[in-house]
């Protein structure tokens, strides 16, 4: 066995492969640029070498200096974690070259499997499904129109080397099919370098479902039962499942005997993943295999029992699996959902800057030795007070939760979620909170349409309907009664203007329309020592016990006999005065006030927020790489303004009206914080 490897990685995935090394008595050494100098994966490695500034291509795509780094450090072997260097073949080549164990497949696994044409090829040899399409490289448009009417529409026109949605579009006639080839062509050249493109029919309401496959240098090849993947937005998967609600036990069977045949037929060690498309008849094809260990591997780790890292590090060190396929459980149901930073409510616009807060929900231990591995798990690579920089992906943690059935999963998932305190930038769990709670997911009725059916038009605060909003107003009355209850103990307060706590509140929030909604409240049978509280809200009333501290944002306890786990804080930027209560991805901000204040709060004038529509603000933190409107310049609406630069993505802002700008008020080169003005039109 190693004594030492190298993560030729970042973020989450370094931190999770340091952990097994870590169980295993292996040391560790990272890699960081310079703007990961402060990350978790550098505090938690045994040694870390500096590799170059910031921008990727200059310090975790270089190969060179990772090499220099293993041998500098005495690494035996080199863990590619995901992205980067994970699925280049002439890294894996240059490692084994160089004497250094390569911790995932040959370089020739990588190779047949990273051609998606090639690899289509190698499927057919090897008896596997794959969709009817044509698997040469096309010449041009009109060759494509030809090659789609003989498949029969829709298809699919996808780059050879494509990935992540580039070049990759749905045609339904001929002349989606002749712009779209256009597209992906321009697309795969500039994005990969490889313009090839081929075409493959397009299979209606299709499943996104993924075999995992591990094997060794001994001809052992097992697969580990399947990954449900549709629930995907652009093309990102965003939430994942092991098993499927779907698939039937004969359609498992079948994909993975042909996940096996695959792996064997290019001799591949490790841990991979073969990706299939399953139409609603349970016919499926396949689509691409991963020669990595994949973002989602925890759902799988959590119904098998088996750390893949693990496996991954004693196959690279020549052990035979310790296990056959009659081996490999599969127990009880595991969801994951990725936690990003990004702004579900501005069209998931990256979001970056400081974590102020950083508590994920508490982990409960995986116990091992029992029949059903019951459990919440958080996979990070951040830290409270850490920085969330702007050049690399947007993932924050990867929260994973595993329970006795699906429901019973789904259900541990929404109050993990309600657990999860992230402040200084936006993320994506009231999206999420949304997605687990949509009747369609609860019933596994879902393909990897789902998001752009059901969100078309964006992601609003209405999406993520509460099933019982008063529960919101109860608590935030309950939270302030006990406040109350508290201060009113004080001692030192002046005779006859001591706090009085009272049983009746009024609670003031803002509707859709904006206009204050005054709730009336009666909070009764209040008693300090055991934290709980009877609330009447209309005609409903809330038994609330909790003994959860008032200077704690995460309050758990019992409502009418049912535990339940919110946020509660006191101050907004909007209002310092405000509580804002967060359950099921649902926020009230609001202010609880004795019925008389009330009164006098419904008399003070109302104040109108400023007119910001001759300015062009940042919708995000990031760096502006482009203006292209200068001072005095006619522009017309929907004509390009700023480019912002995020997360590797850029995004570009156009003119909402016409107008003439009046002043630019940000240079080239700064870097931006949300709502920024950048530009300034005249009145």
């Amino acid at each position: 066995m190693f004594k030492k490897i190298l993560i030729a990685n970042r973020g989450e995935i370094a931190c999770r492969v340091i952990a097994t090394a870590r169980k295993m008595g292996i040391l560790t050494v990272a890699v960081y640029s310079e703007a990961d100098k402060e990350a978790r994966h550098v505090r938690l490695a045994d040694e870390a070498v500096l590799l170059g500034p910031a921008p990727s291509r200059e310090s975790y795509l270089v190969a060179d200096k990772i090499i220099e780094a293993a041998k500098a450090t005495g690494a035996e072997a080199i863990h590619p974690g995901y992205g980067f260097l994970s699925e280049n073949e002439a890294f894996a080549q240059r490692c084994q070259d160089e004497g250094i164990a390569f911790i995932g497949p040959r370089a020739h696994s990588i190779a047949a499997m990273g051609d998606k044409i090639a690899s289509k090829k190698l499927a057919n040899a090897a008896q596997v499904n794959t969709i009817p399409g044509y698997n040469d490289p096309i010449a041009n448009a009109e060759a494509a129109v030809g090659i789609a009417q003989g498949i029969g529409y829709p298809v699919m026109i996808k780059a050879s080397a494509g990935g992540g949605g580039k070049g990759l579009r749905v045609a339904f006639n001929d002349k989606e099919a002749f712009e779209g080839f256009t597209a992906c062509q321009n697309e795969a050249r500039n994005s990969f370098g490889d313009d090839r493109i081929f075409i493959e029919k397009f299979v209606e309401q299709p499943r996104h479902i993924e075999i995992q496959v591990l094997g060794d240098s001994h001809g052992n090849v097992v697969y580990l039962n399947e990954r449900e993947c549709s629930i995907q937005r652009r093309h990102q998967k965003v939430i994942e499942e092991a098993p499927s609600p779907f698939i039937s036990d004969a359609t498992r069977k079948a994909m993975g005997e042909q996940a096996v045949a695959l792996a064997k037929a290019v001799q591949y060690q490790s841990a991979g993943t073969v990706e299939f498309v399953v139409g609603k008849d349970q016919d499926f094809y396949f689509l691409e295999m991963n020669t990595r260990l994949q973002v989602e591997h925890p759902v799988t780790e959590a119904i098998t029992g088996l750390d893949l890292v693990e496996q991954m590090i004693r196959v690279a060190a020549g052990e035979k699996l310790a296990f056959n396929q009659a081996d490999v459980k599969r127990d009880g149901w595991a969801i994951e959902c990725r936690i990003n930073a990004e702004d579900p409510f501005r069209n998931f616009l990256p979001s970056t800057g400081r974590l102020v807060r950083f508590t994920p929900p508490a982990q409960t231990m995986w116990q091992a030795d029992t029949s059903q591995l019951q459990g919440v798990r958080v996979d990070t690579g951040v830290f409270e007070g850490g920085e969330i920089p702007m050049f690399y992906d947007s993932m924050i943690a990867k929260l994973i939760v595993h329970g006795k059935d699906r429901n019973e999963a789904i259900a541990k998932m929404r109050e993990a979620l309600n657990g999860f305190v992230i402040r200084g930038i936006n993320s994506n769990i009231p999206f999420q909170a949304a997605l687990l709670a949509h009747p369609d997911f609860v019933t596994g009725n879902f393909n990897t349409g789902f998001i752009a059916q059901h969100y078309a038009g964006g992601f609003r605060a209405e999406d993520v309907p509460h099933d019982d909003e008063d529960f919101l107003v109860a608590l935030a009355a309950f939270v302030r009664r006990k406040s109350r209850e508290r201060a009113s103990g004080l001692s030192g307060q002046l005779p006859g203007y001591g706090v009085q706590v009272g049983k009746d509140y009024t609670v003031i929030s803002l509707d859709i329309e904006g206009h204050h909604k005054h709730t009336a409240v009666h909070v009764d049978e209040f008693t300090g020592e055991t934290g709980s509280a009877s609330v009447q809200v209309g005609g409903k009333r809330y038994q609330i016990s909790s003994t959860s501290r008032l200077n704690e944002i995460v309050i758990t306890g019992l409502v009418n006999g049912q535990p339940f786990t919110a946020q509660v804080e006191r101050g907004s930027i909007k209002n310092p005065l405000a509580l804002v209560v967060q359950h099921n991805g649902t926020k009230l901000e609001c202010m609880v006030v004795s019925p008389r204040m009330a009164e006098l709060y419904a008399q003070m004038p109302h104040k109108a927020a400023p007119d910001l529509s001759q300015f062009v603000l940042s919708p995000m933190p990031g760096l502006l790489v482009e203006v292209a409107v200068k001072p005095g310049q006619k522009v017309q609406a929907g004509e390009r303004v700023a480019v912002i630069e995020a997360m590797k993505m850029e995004n570009v802002l156009f003119a909402a009206a016409d107008g003439v700008v009046a002043k630019v008020l940000a240079a080239k080169g700064e870097s931006l914080v949300v709502d920024q003005a950048i530009v300034e039109f005249e009145k």
